[in-house]
């Protein structure tokens, strides 16, 4: 888990939006997304984002259902799938936006045809 600290070198590097608060999804898939010329273990993506292993390997397995991550024992890589990943950035930001317009909703009162192509 994160100490709540980070090192003084990184804060000044940082951009602007690094430090927003993100789901731990939204972080994992960021970092994948990132580092798209390499494949991961799951303890070594929860060692450089500050999470739990157990948490990791349960939110990758999630994504893997979805399509957004390749899976080969014991590695982890982002979907190659371009379009896929594009379309769940989209509906992920569509999300965002709807919430602070509306207001949170269950996500099967909202479900939409395109939601059902990324799932």
């Amino acid at each position: 888990m994160s100490s709540g600290a980070i090192d003084i070198e990184e804060f000044e590097n940082a951009d602007t939006d690094d430090f927003e608060d993100r789901s731990d999804t939204e972080r994992i898939v960021l970092f994948l997304d990132k580092h798209d010329d390499r494949a991961w273990k799951a303890a070594s993506i929860a060692e450089r984002l500050g999470l739990e292993t157990d948490a990791v390997s349960a939110i990758l397995s999630r994504l893997k259902e979805r399509g957004l991550v390749r899976h080969k024992r014991p590695y982890w890589a982002i979907t190659d799938f371009e379009e896929r990943l594009q379309s769940a950035y989209r509906l992920h930001r569509l999300h965002e936006t709807a919430d602070e317009q509306y207001g949170e909703e269950r996500l099967e009162d909202i479900q939409t045809d395109e939601m059902e192509d990324v799932q």
